[in-house]
This record gives C-alpha cells, structure tokens and sequence, in this order.
C-alpha cells in the first residue's frame, strides 16, 4: 500500500492536523489551551513538520516534501518535473483531509466561539496588515529562506534520522523571526487546502473564506521557491 502519493498525502495531513490543531487550541473559547500565544503556535507547527516528515517517508515517500513550494524547487534543481503534479495532488489533498479533522475534534467549540476571523485562522494564513505586494513580499522571503535552510540541510553530511528535526527547528525559527507579517504559510498547500476545508464544511457561525487574499500564500511560496533554485542553479552555479 506505501506509495509517494499516499506518503505525501498522509504526511501533509499530519502536518496539519498539529498545525491547525495547534491554532484551533489557541483560538477557540472553552479550549484548554485557549490564549497560550504565539509561542505555543509555532511549537506545534514544529512538531507538525517532524511528525509530518516521519509520516511521509514511512508511507513511501521518500522525498518527504509535504509542501508544493518544496517539490518546485527540487524540480527545478534536477530538471525533473514528473513529480510535481502528483506531489501537489496529493499535498493538497492531504492538507484538506487534515483540515477536516480539526474541524471535527473541535466540534463543539465553534459554535462557542463568535469571532468569524478567529475561525478562518485555525483554518488559514492571513496579513497583519493587508497590503498585497509586501505580503507577497513577506511569503517569497519566508519560502526562500525555508529553502535555503532545506538546502543546506540535505546538502550537508546529515543523519536522515536527524533531518527532519532540523528541518522542524528551521520551521520554528521562520515562525518566530519572520511569521509575524502573513502567519507564514511558505506552502500552498498548507494554506489553500484548509482554506477549502473552510469554505466547504458547515463550520457554526464561519464567515466568508478570504479568497481575495488567498492568491498571496500560493503564489508567494512558489515564486520564492523557484527563484530560490534559480539563484542557485543558474548564479551559484551548484
């Protein structure tokens, strides 16, 4: 039954599952975990990357990528692209199926809480201040340091067993320096899986989706992904 597609798709389902569960806890009144802040958000967005890596290489993927602007970008090093439409398929799918199960293992607190917006962000990326152009900004600068970092990790003489940590912490430290401006989506599917999640279920009290905003965290994270490996294809030479 282990395939690429059921590994990436099983690997960005846990990704999500940690991520949006992480922000769903944070959010919504009656949690536990209800305002532990930032810190504890990107903590699960960590975890979620670790927890996800595993998941996808042990389900038959042995690229890992759970994340579109990832397969992009190692494409475009190798000069194969055969992977990249079903990678995504299966990354969009994945992120979906995570998505819906947040919705359901907090069920009852949606209809507890009032905030429309609060709900979208379990759910979805969204700017602290709306200005298209410098959240686009922000999403390529976030997705091309994810790169570099991914780069060099894969690059260097690393323990595949210890990879996926790094990778974890890199997603961590991009959460903290520079998630502020968008809540560093840096993966379309991350953000455009959830966000149809969203739009589908019948989530008590949701508002609209923000699809006018939804184009930033899937154009972003593949234009920083693929002028990433230009760079280094083309300019470095590597």
């Amino acid at each position: 039954m282990a395939s690429a597609f059921l590994g990436e798709l099983l690997g960005t389902m846990t990704l999500i599952i940690f991520g949006a569960g992480v922000v769903a806890g944070v959010l919504l009144n009656r949690s536990k975990a209800q305002n532990s802040g930032w810190m504890v958000i990107i903590t699960g967005w960590f975890v979620g990357v670790v927890a996800g890596v595993f998941v996808a290489t042990a389900f038959g993927s042995p690229d890992a990528h759970i994340n579109p602007a990832v397969t992009l970008c190692f494409a475009i090093l190798k000069g194969d692209f055969s992977k990249f439409l079903p990678y995504t398929a299966a990354q969009l799918l994945g992120a979906f199926l995570g998505a819906s199960v947040v919705w359901l293992h907090y069920f009852p607190h949606w209809r507890q809480s009032d905030d429309p917006a609060a709900k979208l962000a379990v759910f979805s990326t969204g700017p602290a201040i709306r200005c298209y152009p410098w959240n686009l900004v922000s999403e390529i600068i976030g997705t091309m340091v994810l790169m570099l970092g991914i780069y060099a990790i894969t690059a260097g003489p690393v323990s595949p067993a210890l990879g996926p940590y790094l990778v974890g912490i890199l997603v961590w430290g991009i959460g903290a320096s520079l998630g502020g401006t968008t809540g560093y989506a840096i993966n379309p599917a991350r953000d455009l899986g959830p966000r149809l999640a969203h739009w589908v279920w019948p989530i008590a009290g949701k508002g609209g989706s923000d699809w006018p905003y939804a184009w930033v965290p899937v154009v972003g994270p593949l234009l920083g992904a693929g002028f990433f490996a230009l760079v280094i294809k083309f300019v470095a030479k590597v």
